[in-house]
C-alpha cells in the first residue's frame, strides 16, 4: 500500500480519503475543518474542479484501500510564525500505474501561492511517493503549450519533453529508478 502522508521542507502532502472528498463536494463548511487548514480564496485551483473531485471521490469508493494514494493529494503549507497551515494546491496521480510500470501525475496551485517554489516541492513529493511504492517505473505528465511555469515545475523536477498528446497538450516524461 502506498503511504498516504508525506513531508517536503514546506510542504505536508496528504492523500485525499472519501471523507474528505464528500465534505468538499458537498459539506464545503467542513472541508476545512476535516482537513485542519485554511482555504486559499480561489479554491480549488487550476485544473482541480468539481468535475475532478467527482472522479477522485468515484476511483477511490470504487477501488477500495487499494486505491487510496492513488489519486488526489492536498498540499498542505506548514504553519509559520505568521501564517497557519493552509492548503495551497493538489495533485497526485491519474490512477494506479498500468502493467509497464507507467502512472500519470499532476498538479494545480492555488493563484496566491504560486511563484514560491510550492508546485516543484509538490510534484518532487508525489514523484518520491510514487519511487516509493516500487510499482511505477515512469511518469508522464502533461502541460498546456502556453503555460511555461508548470513547464519549469515539470523539468526541475527531472521530467523532460516527449512531443505531443492527441489533446494538443504538451507530454512530459520521467524515468523512475526504484527505491534501494
Amino acid at each position: 500500500m502506498i503511504p498516504l502522508i508525506t513531508q517536503t521542507p514546506r510542504l505536508q502532502i496528504l492523500a485525499a480519503s472519501r471523507a474528505l472528498l464528500t465534505a468538499e463536494l458537498h459539506k464545503p463548511q467542513y472541508f476545512p475543518v476535516l482537513l485542519g487548514a485554511a482555504l486559499p480564496i480561489d479554491w480549488p485551483a487550476g485544473e482541480y474542479d468539481r468535475a475532478a473531485m467527482e472522479y477522485f471521490l468515484d476511483k477511490l469508493t470504487a477501488g477500495g484501500r487499494d486505491a487510496a494514494g492513488w489519486y488526489n493529494w492536498y498540499a498542505l503549507r506548514k504553519a509559520t510564525d505568521g501564517t497557519p497551515r493552509t492548503l495551497v494546491g493538489g495533485g497526485g496521480f491519474m490512477g494506479p500505474p498500468d502493467a509497464a510500470g507507467t502512472a500519470e501525475i499532476g498538479c494545480s496551485i492555488a493563484a496566491e501561492w504560486r511563484g514560491q517554489g510550492l508546485g516543484t516541492e509538490l510534484v518532487a513529493g508525489l514523484v518520491q511517493q510514487a519511487v516509493d511504492t516500487g510499482m511505477v517505473r515512469r511518469l508522464v505528465a502533461h502541460s498546456e503549450a502556453d503555460n511555461p511555469a508548470a513547464q519549469r515545475v515539470l523539468q526541475r523536477n527531472g521530467f523532460e519533453p516527449a512531443g505531443l498528446a492527441e489533446n494538443g497538450r504538451q507530454r512530459f516524461e520521467r524515468a523512475v529508478e526504484p527505491a534501494l
